[in-house]
């Protein structure tokens, strides 16, 4: 490993990309300490900490709404801009048309993606402002005047733009992706206020869980990096062909098909879905009417309980992870690509058949999974009730975040490298 660092630290190309990269980093990091006016800072910390859905929220904001900061919405509102844009590249043919295009129709996606963030971003900023100005029993955010509501909406979407920026010009660098490197900087931030507030409160009653507590976030990253990494490589042989005096093809080789397909995405998904039935029914919590209020306040401490949260949790991060890996895993389009190339697995026919036998392998390798990501998702629910150390929670989610990030920043750093031994540099 040190040799690696060496090697990595005696590359001034490579190194100069790494010290932008932390450079920006820390950029994002000073911009999510920076409030916006009119906000009560130590209630805004306790009802996050208190609160289990928007603390998933906090996590993929960057850390920025704890603070209710500039960038207190994160890259949220670009990451939802570019899954619509995902879902209506696969019913628009047009936009279709358009991803094919290669790489202008890819920076056309991209392109689109970028101007649908500011719209979301003002719609979502305004929907934080008002949930909070709605906790009354803890008083987070006074009264805004129609000014000051519209210059902090504005505000935190020019943070958001500036976000997706940064994101932007940290993966042009081609040591990690952008957006990701900014929530592992947030979760990485987070361990030391983690680490000293259960310093602050131990006793010798704790050690035995702090030991199970240890074991269990051992147990989980190691296993987080065996699905990461694990796949399943179907053969594939392609035909000799004869060409004048060349004979071409006749090669071996395989198509991996990974047990983790869809990544972090279904855990994103599966946190729109379950924030917004009790972020709706937090504008009517208050309302006049008895009947709609209360049903208001049915929905809210429904999501409130703890059981019902993880195995609704735990459903939705099943069946999205079903649903986004057939929107990203095409067997047809893989079938067709190889019958062309004169590529085929062995035993089975070319065309449909290949189409049915890809089809039918991917849906029983992402039944693992599925089932791996939805633990891994209501894991701080079950530690918690296990140990019973509440300062330090084992965010699955974040696990999966981080290793997940390190390990594709690893791989890219790597690349770098083996292209400068290529190149002879």
């Amino acid at each position: 490993m040190f040799e690696k660092l060496k090697q990595i630290w005696q590359a001034p190309d490579i190194r100069k990309r790494i010290l932008f990269v932390l450079a920006m980093l820390i950029v994002f990091r000073i911009a999510a300490h920076i409030p916006l006016p009119g906000i009560d800072a130590s209630q805004l910390k306790n009802f996050f900490a208190s609160n289990q859905l928007f603390g998933l929220l906090n996590l993929f904001s960057g850390g920025g709404l704890e603070n209710f900061s500039i960038v207190m919405m994160g890259v949220g509102p670009y990451i939802t801009a570019s899954i619509i844009l995902q879902l209506l590249t696969m019913i628009v043919p047009k936009l279709e048309a358009i991803s094919k295009e290669g790489e202008s129709g890819q920076e056309r996606i991209n392109q689109y993606t970028r101007i649908l963030t500011f719209p979301l971003a003002l719609i979502q900023s305004y929907g934080y402002i008002v949930i909070l100005q709605q906790q009354s029993q803890v008083n987070i955010v006074g009264s805004l005047t129609g000014f000051q509501l519209f210059s902090a909406m504005l505000a935190s979407t020019a943070g958001t733009i500036f976000l997706m920026w940064i994101g932007e010009l940290i993966s042009e660098k081609k040591v990690g992706n952008g957006i990701s490197l900014m929530i592992f900087a947030n979760i990485i931030a987070q361990l030391p206020t983690a680490v000293r507030n259960t310093v602050a409160i131990f006793d010798s009653s704790q050690f035995i869980n702090l030991l199970i507590f240890a074991a269990i976030a051992l147990v989980t990253i190691v296993a987080i990096v065996f699905i990461t990494e694990g796949q399943r490589n179907i053969p594939i042989s392609f035909a000799r062909q004869i060409t004048g005096n060349r004979s071409m093809g006749g090669v071996n080789t395989h198509l991996p098909l990974r047990v983790n397909q869809a990544g972090v995405i279904p855990i994103i998904f599966a946190i729109s879905v379950i924030l917004f039935p009790p972020m709706i029914a937090r504008f009517f919590q208050f309302a006049p009417t008895a009947w709609v209020a209360n049903s208001a306040n049915f929905i809210i401490q429904l999501f409130a309980n703890q059981t019902f949260y993880g195995i609704f949790y735990f459903f939705m991060v099943f069946l999205f992870t079903y649903f986004y890996t057939a929107v990203i895993f095409k067997p047809e389009q893989i079938a067709e690509n190889l019958q062309k190339q004169g590529g085929f697995i062995p035993g089975i026919r070319p065309g449909r058949h290949t189409e049915e036998y890809l089809g039918a392998t991917m849906n029983r390798i992402i039944l693992a999974g599925a089932i791996f990501l939805g633990l891994i998702a209501v894991l701080p629910i079950t530690v918690q009730a296990l140990t019973g150390i509440q300062t330090l929670a084992i965010g699955g989610t974040s696990l999966l975040i981080v290793v997940s990030v390190v390990i594709e920043t690893v791989k890219q750093i790597d690349s770098q490298l083996v292209m400068r031994d290529y190149e002879g540099i």
